[in-house]
């Protein structure tokens, strides 16, 4: 579903490597956990898998697609919630998901459907006609959660998409990402919550200094003793803030 091969990414101002050589494939049916200390080239690999960043080099496919050489259809096989809520606030909540499934090409009928649905999953139905600027912290994080769903995307992508989000909303948000993995799809999420990548992933990759320095699932990370992600996690990344 997604495959990402010697992927390289450096910053101008001082040549370091945000992403250095990164390669990993995640499979179809799976939630990934993509977790590490800040600035450790999380957000800046999601981007380029995103097209939003142009990778130094390297080679990055999302359901067959090339993100570089077939960007629509890549982008087309993937929802992304980012790490922000950069959103049209003046739109009332159902124009800024009329405009996302527009985007998509996402039918009369099914946007109805799911707009319908999602809108009521997550408690918003009673504000889909209000201005988003109106909405608090985890609204907008709802509405953008939404607005990545419509289409069904073969890839979700997440970056730390807990935050702002009360307990009942996270579990919601939870429980919709294994029945997303359920239907053959994938989810690719970044996290600092180290408890809920333990409990939900079916696979974790740690990335440190841009480089990824383990993956597996838990049991693989552990290799035989019974340690948790944390101590794991903090072997993997030691002397890193």
């Amino acid at each position: 579903m997604l495959k990402i091969s010697g992927l390289n990414k450096s910053y101008a101002k001082n040549d370091i490597k945000a992403v250095d050589n990164l390669s990993l494939e995640v499979r179809p049916g799976e939630i990934f956990g993509f977790i590490g200390p800040n600035g450790a080239g999380k957000t800046t690999t999601i981007k380029m898998i995103c097209g939003i960043l142009a990778p130094d080099s390297g080679r990055i496919e999302i359901a067959g697609h090339s993100i570089t050489d077939d960007p629509i259809a890549a982008k087309r096989s993937l929802g992304y919630v980012p790490d922000n809520h950069e959103v049209y606030e003046m739109l009332s909540g159902a124009e800024y998901l009329d405009f996302m499934a527009d985007m998509y090409g996402v039918s009369t009928a099914d946007r109805k459907e799911r707009i319908h649905h999602y809108l009521s999953l997550f408690s918003l139905s009673d504000a889909g006609s209000d201005p988003i600027k109106s909405y608090s912290h985890g609204m907008k994080q709802k509405l953008v959660i939404t607005g990545a769903l419509l289409h069904k995307p073969a890839l979700w992508i997440l970056d730390e998409p807990m935050t702002g989000l009360d307990p009942k909303s996270a579990l919601l948000l939870k429980q919709e990402m294994r029945a997303h993995c359920n239907e053959g799809n994938t989810v690719f999420f970044s996290t600092h919550v180290l408890e809920v990548a333990e409990k939900l992933c079916d696979r974790i990759g740690i990335i440190n200094h841009g480089r990824l320095v383990a993956v597996g699932t838990l049991d693989e990370l552990r290799s035989g003793s019974d340690e948790s992600l944390e101590s794991i996690f903090m072997e993997c990344t030691e002397g890193s803030v």
